[in-house]
């Protein structure tokens, strides 16, 4: 397969006629050149797209690429690259990762039938970031092995055995309490400042990094100038709480808040 496929990132507002220029010199996936597709004149809305090869994206190729995660990873930095360099400028509705048309017009097709849905969005995301919050817990100590812990005098190998694993379902319980009572709070915190809220899934495997196990995945939109003062509070909601830590992420463009009015027909497959 030598032929190319439309790759679209995502769906923002050109209303002073720029971003062609902002975006010259601005590579995208596969280092290909980004360039706008624009629904017809007069109209701002524009799709960001680039072109990439069809033996990578065709629907057969893709489904097999996304089991690589250095070939995801590699593709997931460039398609934030580009929602970034767009956010900095204006409001923008980022689209799904790997996100692929036959070509332009099929995009600019989807832009005219989805337009009042993407104006609307985009009217509500105006001046919103989204911030990451997750929530771990550290799970070293109830971990430990039964031939880690101590010798209990009087008790034989079976009762001490016994007594170590009490002590740990114990001490697990006493943490995973404590971690509801740490989400509790991060939500109330959250809540004087966001104004909307998405729960993904914990992490696990490869995609959670650092030390515990994440209970709360959790994307939060709010306005830009309330931004420092969000991160601030929800940091701050697990002090005084041991076995529990918080990292926030951010700000971002608002990935978590775009998928209602995410485009499938006429894309690949």
């Amino acid at each position: 397969m030598t032929g190319t496929l439309t790759y679209a990132y995502a769906v923002a507002r050109d209303a002073d006629g720029t971003l062609t220029e902002a975006l010259s010199k601005l590579s995208g996936v596969s280092d290909a050149p980004v360039h706008l597709v624009r629904a017809r004149e007069g109209r701002d809305l524009v799709v960001v797209v680039s072109p990439v090869p069809e033996r990578d994206f065709q629907e057969a190729a893709l489904q097999v690429h996304l089991e690589d995660l250095d070939w995801l990873e590699s593709v997931a930095r460039s398609h934030h690259r580009v929602i970034e360099a767009l956010a900095a400028r204006t409001t923008v509705l980022p689209l799904r990762l790997a996100t692929v048309y036959l070509d332009d017009e099929r995009v600019r097709v989807m832009l005219c039938s989805r337009h009042e849905a993407f104006d609307r969005r985009l009217t509500d995301l105006a001046a919103q970031v989204e911030w990451g919050v997750k929530l771990y817990v550290e799970t070293a100590a109830s971990t430990e092995s039964p031939e880690d812990g101590p010798s209990q005098p009087g008790f034989g190998p079976g009762r001490a055995y016994l007594s170590h694993r009490r002590a740990q379902r114990h001490a697990r319980e006493d943490i995973y309490r404590d971690a509801e009572r740490a989400a509790a709070r991060v939500e109330d915190a959250a809540r004087t400042r966001a104004v909307d809220r998405v729960q993904h899934r914990p992490q696990q495997g490869e995609l959670a990094r650092g030390p515990g196990v994440n209970v709360v995945n959790d994307a939060y939109l709010v306005p830009v100038h309330q931004a420092e003062e969000f991160r601030a509070n929800v940091v701050r909601a697990a002090d005084g709480i041991p076995g529990v830590r918080i990292e926030v992420t951010g700000p971002w463009p608002p990935y978590s808040f775009a998928a209602e009015v995410e485009p499938l027909k006429g894309a690949v497959p």
